[in-house]
């Protein structure tokens, strides 16, 4: 039997999506599961995780947590990976989790395989489908003589199911009952102490947590155009993203960015406004359930990969459909 650790993530004091779906995987897998999160929204998440059948958690109530430190993260992954003698090491595809893992990998003398869309697991060998080559093709990946398996997985590809009542424990005030928590104590930073992470005020919600992106290109022109993009992400409740050039151009940070040197989104929805799509691009977001692009050039790369195509100019196009969904959503 493989024994599943997943690494827990929050935000604004609630578990993330993509831990969620973990969660429901490994819960499904009738594996052994643990869970570690850490930080000040720790015991929260640690009632959450209870809440959704797992009852083996290992909290790191600090502070100190709440920005990302490779050294402590690293120490702390390491050793409760050691605790649980945990098999299998899942986390989602975040930028801490890309910088953590493969950290503690290498103390372990394992490999990590990262942007997994699919998770099978036969006894304790686990195979990950993932998208290579600008998503032109999808590899079955496996480990070969690695101690532990650490997997990271894209947000957005597996489902989120509550348990069944007879598997949830009961939660009162305070921790779920039937539920055993572990306190771990903070580490020791080894080499450098972050002492402020300063936020990009652009997005709601990260990219990769997005149900629905709206995603501006060159075809806005300037960069005080995106707000037209804006006004229909706050119909919609959607984030905003943006396609490298513009990002280049200065108009947008780089927190905004889809594509291969960016972000990889897989949301529910993806609207394309005035984007051609390279193919960094597509590797990007073609994993979105729906794309809408919205191109005045009918021969722009981004139709051959969209759901629904809107050949016109974005500037009359846009508008219309915000008004459209004030009308249908009530807003």
């Amino acid at each position: 039997m493989a024994k599943i650790l997943i690494l827990a993530e929050t935000q604004n004091g609630k578990l993330k999506r993509s831990t969620l779906e973990l969660v429901t995987w490994s819960r499904k897998s009738g594996q052994s599961v643990s869970a570690l999160l850490w930080g000040s929204a720790a015991p929260a998440g640690a009632k959450e995780l209870g809440q959704n059948g797992i009852k083996d958690i290992w909290v790191v109530e600090s502070a100190g947590y709440d920005t990302y430190n490779p050294d402590m993260c690293a120490q702390t992954l390491h050793e409760v990976t050691k605790k649980t003698a945990a098999t299998l090491i899942l986390g989602s595809t975040s930028a801490m989790a890309r910088d953590l893992f493969p950290r503690v990998a290498a103390r372990m003398n394992s490999g990590v395989i990262s942007d997994g869309t699919e998770l099978q697991l036969q006894g304790e060998s686990v195979t990950v489908k993932k998208p290579l080559l600008s998503a032109k093709v999808l590899a079955k990946m496996t480990f070969d003589n690695s101690p532990v398996q650490f997997v990271l997985m894209r947000a957005n590809q597996l489902p989120v199911e509550a348990p069944s009542s007879s598997a949830t424990p009961s939660v009162g005030s305070g921790a779920a009952t039937g539920v055993e928590l572990h306190a771990v104590s903070a580490a020791q930073p080894l080499l450098a102490v972050v002492k402020q992470v300063v936020k990009g005020a652009s997005e709601k919600l990260d990219l990769t947590e997005a149900n629905i992106i709206v995603s501006g290109g060159r075809g806005l022109k300037e960069a005080g155009n995106f707000k037209l993009l804006n006004e229909l992400a706050e119909v919609l409740g959607a984030t905003v993203g943006a396609s490298r050039a513009v990002v280049d151009a200065g108009w947008v940070s780089h927190g905004m960015q889809v594509g291969q040197t960016g972000k990889t989104v897989a949301p529910s929805l993806y609207i394309a406004v005035g984007i051609s799509g390279a193919v960094q691009h597509l590797a990007g977001m073609s994993a979105s359930k729906v794309i809408v692009a919205i191109n005045n050039d009918p021969n722009a790369p981004i139709f051959q990969k969209a759901t629904y195509g809107i050949v016109g100019d974005l500037f009359e196009v846009v508008p219309k459909l915000t008004q459209e969904f004030k009308r249908i959503l009530h807003k």
